[in-house]
């Protein structure tokens, strides 16, 4: 679903000492290990490595998009059950869990413009010649946003930019209503779902969205056939459905969607769009954009299309027409599992979807095969000996691309035992040439800094951590960022909004995440599309598997690692530091609601508004506000001082428990040590969950809102300083903080173990 080179994907790596250690010549001492149970990880891991193959990553691909693939037809099933029986090849112990999901798909589509003159739109994809699996069309979905209201409705077309908040302000101040207006967007600027949930709430009654080719084609490059980006009949399927308020089938929130499981009425789904949807190419949208008139749109609004951009409304008109099956499918989620051997009741979950809007050879399929490389690699393993510490469970999730369907329903079936058992969820979705990414619990930033140093980089043999950094270097915009970038111990990972299958471990179980996969070399406008195929794929992206490789060998030894260690390689200070920067945050925000709202007042006041209005191109003036009241930051300020002291603390203890051998680290009572560090990241989340979206519990990390790919840290907090709800922003400060500080009590009590073993 959410590829990671893309603007709202996972950030990347940003920064580390300059003077680094050699590349690929790591240390014997493994945090977490002895030094004699760290002598044979390093070697096992070794031979980890060294098994992965790109020849098997292409063949893997080759089959798994060989045919569309999406949720509820005859492809999904037969990959699933090819997935189950590579698992069972490996020697894995594998299963298929089902579940049963409202997944719509179209009956109806319709986009014309009927004045001032006649255009019926394609919306359908053209087979190019060469690309064999692109003419499958009696097995491809149609181009439609999946969860769209049914609807029929004729109106004026109006021009909203990408569709967010911040544009309906400056239509407001161009004196420009959407009111009854069929609006039309652009791709971009937000997840997909936000640019219809906002035209509602302004009274629109239809959207349409479109890829632009300023965004994605033409002026990015090439276009397919002969390049990688977007051609001028190519367009974005995906899911519209509200995920901001919770992911999974609609009509069974926090409960798994078995059989019989409690539904909702698909009327009663708050998930599903308020007004009709539907994407088009950017061929489609030219004659719609070029009919508008109106006020020309502002510079910063304007795409590439060779067209005036005009926001309207009129003269044009358009009619949309929306009609879907609402119908149940079934999803076939893989599971394969090694039996730890030592406390099997401790789980390290590796997942990667498998459905597809279409054939995927990029979205997932390029994060899949290197999971299932790392699956044989260990099948090989186990036969020469080895044996995890921890039970090791590989997850194929379907129906991923419409709602996060497989994984949410898999998490919200067994909530009660991941609660108490699940160690970490690593991800993966999309993969491609370039750069490693990685976003998710900060609490994991030293243990997966520490996996990069050990992984080389196909192209310069570099290890991808070294690489990253220099990258890291040359991209940082000031003198203070590459000082920053040059002095810190380890690369700072981003937090994790949503997007794909972390979202219900991480932000509804609270179970510590990485979303990890290559990219930044390897840019390409086919998402969601026909094209994505294995012909696109291995003429213009990770041609020779190698990343594939180089990504089956970082979260394969993330996972042995997480799987082995006598104690778990969480580090706390990072997260400390980090929740500390956010607060800093969420406080300058707050400062600058005052000051902007003082000084606007002030522009009021002062007439500059009307002294400075053209009169042929007039704005209306911005509307006053009471200045923002002053929040009571000091709980936030206290709970993140406790969880600074309670990091400090845990680290000096587990210092001297790893020194002189680490010894201590062996120990049986360890045990208690790690009963804890499961807990840690839990005792950040919320019963009561984010206001207005319960599902959503964790109080560090969210989407946003209104940004539905795109965190918001802090995320009670900061929305409601952004939204201007005061008083809610004085209770989510309080929330927050005695998150942070049962997060700290869970810490110092790991700590007091730790201190007995050192003992």
């Amino acid at each position: 679903m959410r590829p990671i080179t893309r603007p709202l994907a996972v950030a990347i790596f940003g920064a580390l000492l300059l003077a680094a250690a050699p590349p690929l010549a790591p240390t014997d001492e493994l945090r977490g290990f002895s030094a004699e149970s760290a002598k044979a990880q390093r070697e096992w891991e070794a031979k980890f490595r060294a098994i992965p193959s790109p020849d098997s990553l292409r063949e893997y691909m080759r089959h798994l998009s060989a045919r569309p693939h999406h949720v509820g037809s005859p492809y999904d099933k037969d990959n699933a059950e090819w997935l189950l029986a590579k698992f069972k090849s490996f020697g894995l112990d594998a299963h298929i869990e089902s579940f049963d999901v409202l997944f719509p798909t179209p009956k109806e589509r319709v986009v014309e413009l009927v004045a001032p003159t006649k255009f019926v739109a394609k919306l359908q994809e053209p087979a190019v010649p060469g690309d064999p699996t692109s003419s499958q069309q009696a097995e491809q979905l149609p181009t439609y946003n999946a969860y769209s209201i049914d609807g029929d409705v004729t109106a004026p077309l109006v021009y909203v930019n990408y569709g967010v908040p911040a544009d309906y302000e400056q239509l407001d101040r161009m004196g420009v209503s959407v009111k009854g207006a069929i609006v039309i967007a652009r791709y971009f600027g937000s997840w997909r779902g936000i640019k219809p949930k906002v035209a509602a709430e302004h009274g629109a009654a239809g959207c349409i969205i479109y890829s632009d080719p300023r965004d994605d084609g033409y002026a990015q490059g090439d276009v397919y056939p002969q390049g990688p980006w977007r051609p001028r009949d190519g367009v974005q399927r995906g899911s519209v459905m509200d995920m901001p308020l919770y992911p999974g089938d609609p009509l069974t929130p926090g409960v798994g969607a078995t059989k019989d499981a409690k539904r909702l009425a698909i009327a009663d789904a708050p998930t599903i769009t308020k007004i009709p949807v539907l994407p088009i190419s950017y061929g489609d949208a030219q004659p719609l954009l070029a009919a508008l008139q109106g006020r020309v749109a502002p510079r910063e609004w304007r795409g590439s299309l060779p067209v005036t951009y005009h926001v309207g409304p009129g003269p044009a008109r358009v009619h949309l027409r929306v009609k879907s099956d609402w119908v149940m499918k079934p999803l076939y989620d893989v599971i394969a599992r090694i039996p730890g051997a030592t406390t099997p009741d401790e789980w390290v979950i590796r997942g990667n979807h498998h459905d597809a809007w279409v054939n995927g050879a990029q979205d997932p399929i390029s994060g899949l095969v290197p999971l299932l490389e790392e699956a044989r690699a260990y099948g090989e393993l186990l036969k020469q000996g080895w044996k995890p510490r921890r039970t090791i469970i590989y997850a194929a999730w379907d129906g991923e691309e419409p709602a996060l369907l497989g994984s949410t329903e898999w998490v919200e079936a067994h909530a009660d035992e991941l609660a108490t058992k699940a160690v970490a969820y690593l991800n993966s979705d999309t993969n491609g040439r370039g750069y490693l990414n990685v976003g998710g619990s900060h609490s994991l930033e030293r243990f997966i800094n520490d996996v990069a140093r050990d992984i080389e980089d196909p192209e310069t043999k570099l290890s991808v951590w070294k690489r990253e950094q220099q990258r890291a270097i040359a991209d940082a915009p000031t003198a203070d960022a590459r000082q920053e970038v040059r002095q810190r111990a380890d690369l700072r990972i981003d937090a994790l909004g949503s997007g794909s299958d972390f979202t219900p471990f991480l932000q509804h179980i609270g179970i510590a995440t990485l979303n990890l996969g290559y990219g930044g070399e390897d840019g390409g406008g086919i998402y969601h599309s026909i094209y994505d195929d294995f012909r696109w794929f291995t003429t213009f992206d990770d041609t020779s598997f190698v990343y594939g490789r180089a990504l089956a060998q970082t979260v394969g030894t993330a996972v042995m690692r997480l799987a082995d260690a006598d104690v778990l390689p969480f580090q706390f200070t990072g997260l400390a530091e980090t929740v500390a920067r956010y607060k800093k945050e969420v406080e300058q925000l707050a400062k600058d609601k005052q000051d902007e709202a003082r000084e606007r007042n002030r522009e009021l006041d002062d007439g500059l508004f009307a002294a400075t209005n053209d009169p042929r191109q007039s704005l209306l003036p911005p509307a006053r506000e009471d200045p923002p009241p002053y929040l009571n930051f000091a709980p936030l300020d206290n709970a993140a001082d406790a969880l600074t002291r309670a990091g400090d603390r845990y680290e000096k203890a587990f210092t001297a428990a790893q020194a002189n051998g680490g010894g201590a680290l062996a120990r049986p009572n360890a045990k208690a040590v790690n009963a804890l560090l499961l807990q840690s990241e839990r005792a950040l989340t919320s019963a009561a969950g984010l206001p207005r979206r319960p599902w959503y519990r964790h109080e560090i990390y969210a989407p946003g809102f209104y940004t539905g790919y795109g965190v918001k840290t802090l995320p009670g907090v900061r929305e409601a300083i952004e939204q201007k709800n005061w008083a809610e922003g004085d209770q989510q400060i309080a929330v927050v903080a005695k998150a942070l500080q049962a997060a700290a009590d869970v810490i110092s009590r790991a700590a007091t173990e730790l201190e007995k073993l050192g003992a």
